[in-house]
């Protein structure tokens, strides 16, 4: 039986791990001071921390006697273009709501 492995989606959907991924975006960290940011178990960062490896958002490397991890943002890409393909419902709504805004302020003067 082979081990569940999590994209990209299911790595962003917790907040811990998004809030893990905004720590690693302004630097490279060690677990430990990852795990400083949460009210959590050290080993319950480092689930969080494989499931974001999994998804190839980080990755962690060896130095002495600690693990550093750094932010890979490129698998995000996929849920930027998800997103960009439901903007255009939004970019319709809004225009139709500033449409509807206008005319009634118009109609109002």
């Amino acid at each position: 039986m082979s081990a569940v492995k999590h994209d990209v989606f299911q790595a962003i959907a917790d907040p811990t791990r998004r809030e893990v991924l905004r720590l690693l975006a302004n630097e490279e960290l060690p677990i430990s001071k990852i795990s400083d940011h949460f009210p959590i178990s050290r080993t319950a960062v480092a689930k969080h921390l494989h499931i974001l490896s999994e998804a190839k958002l980080v990755t962690g490397k060896k130095v002495g006697r600690e693990k550093i991890y750094t932010l890979h943002p490129e698998p995000l890409t996929e849920v930027q273009q998800w997103l960009s393909y439901y903007e255009q419902f939004w970019h319709n709504k809004l225009s139709i709501l500033k449409h509807i805004v206008e005319s009634d302020d118009s109609q109002n003067r």
